[in-house]
């Protein structure tokens, strides 16, 4: 394990069998394919004849690297095996769905290869109709599309805008945008973490002095923010409470909120913690703040300057003893006896595992973009990572919270 990390990609390695027909929407599937592959997926097309009219299959050919399949037979007279090719899918996707082929499709009629891997889909089927207006709301195409989805499509309903009419109405096909965060909709329900909610805490905090004055640390908020990310790709409902820091997570599902001092980040931690799965502590909290805080910039006149200091909260041994269902881990940065101070904090603040790293050790601790981590877990065993971008940390130690969760839950 220590070795291994996992990606998630909603449709990371996912096999996608588009299926295309013959409406004028059909042109806006090669942008869509290019979003399918970037998306991780692998991506096979299918189309009916009339499909051939509005987008070339060559061009869908060496978008998807697939040779694209309009007939039951090849060019050779070669079977294009439709059963196999719909086996072959985790999910069929049918854009544009024009009348036509809707009423076929909800009447189990099939004359074209479109048809036949419909019928032949034992996956989830996406249609995303594309017609004119007065099409799109005549009774027979409502009734039509209430059989596909209690059939168990999912309708990714058209939108407003112009159509190829000149009309101007509900009809147009959905941008293809919008057909891939449907499907990834769908198959993020087969993340590992799906349901599940996180809370993250990262970055430094600034406790102030003065007015432009504050006592701080090195911690850039790196390890922090690449843990919100790889567990919200691994489906988790992310909440990262992030200290000053110029980092800022890649996934667009993380709720970030942005906290300067350690009461903030306190407050901040104790407002959602309750209702958090999981928690994970990797913020660099200051462990003192300035007694009293000057009010206005104090002047450079004496050779010295004391500050009184007091301790902070720890925020991370008050969670300890809210601790009820969540599972609670937290990070132990020291400069020597690591594992010694690391085990103590694991009793002492109620924790499930802890994430001990040095920042004496070159490569590892703060503003770098590497660490090396050792995770202990609450009966003392270890369990060592080599030195290693802090995103595949974070993949690591997303990894190994799935196994603890496998065994603890």
């Amino acid at each position: 394990m220590a070795d291994g990390f996992l990606i998630f990609m909603s449709l990371k390695n996912k096999h996608i069998l588009l299926g295309i027909t013959g409406g004028i929407a059909a042109y806006k599937c090669a942008h869509l394919v290019r979003l399918f592959l970037k998306e991780g997926a692998h991506v096979k097309i299918v189309m009916t004849k009339s499909a051939e009219d509005f987008v070339t299959a060559k061009t869908l050919s060496v978008l998807s690297k697939n040779e694209v399949v309009s007939d039951f037979f090849d060019k050779d007279d070669n079977w294009n095996n439709h059963v196999a090719l719909a086996e072959w899918a985790d999910s069929v996707v049918i854009a544009p769905l024009t009348a036509n082929t809707l009423g076929k499709f909800a009447h189990g009629l099939c004359d074209n290869i479109v048809t036949a891997c419909y019928l032949s889909a034992r996956n989830k089927v996406f249609v995303a109709p594309a017609m004119d207006l007065d099409m799109y709301q005549h009774p027979t195409t409502k009734h039509n599309l209430d059989c596909l989805r209690k059939n168990g499509n999912i309708i990714i309903p058209a939108e407003n805008g112009e159509l190829a009419s000149g009309l101007s109405g509900e009809g147009r096909m959905a941008e293809p945008e919008t057909i891939i965060e449907y499907v990834k909709h769908f198959f993020i329900n087969d993340l590992p973490l799906s349901g599940r909610k996180v809370l993250v805490n990262a970055g430094p905090t600034y406790e102030a002095i003065d007015p432009v004055r504050f006592v701080g640390n090195r911690s850039s908020g790196k390890m922090g923010v690449a843990l919100a990310d790889e567990f919200a790709k691994a489906g988790a409902q992310v909440t990262l409470i992030l200290g000053p820091s110029h980092q800022r997570p890649t996934e667009k599902s993380v709720t970030m909120i942005a906290i300067e001092s350690a009461d903030e980040m306190l407050t901040q931690c104790l407002s959602i913690f309750d209702g958090i799965d999981i928690a994970i502590l990797s913020a660099a909290v200051a462990d003192y703040r300035p007694k009293d805080v000057a009010t206005s910039k104090i002047k450079k006149s004496d050779e010295s300057l004391i500050l009184e200091l007091v301790k902070t909260t720890d925020i991370l041994a008050t969670l300890g003893k809210k601790k009820k269902k969540q599972l609670l881990a937290g990070f132990a940065l020291e400069t020597d006896h690591v594992i010694e101070y690391a085990k103590e904090k694991i009793a002492k603040k109620n924790l499930d595992f802890i994430v001990a790293n040095s920042a004496s050790e070159a490569g590892s601790g703060f503003a770098v973009d590497t660490n090396r981590i050792t995770i202990i877990d609450k009966h003392n065993k270890l369990y060592n990572f080599e030195l290693k971008n802090k995103q595949e940390v974070a993949k690591d130690i997303v990894h190994f919270t799935l196994n603890y969760l496998k065994t603890h839950d």
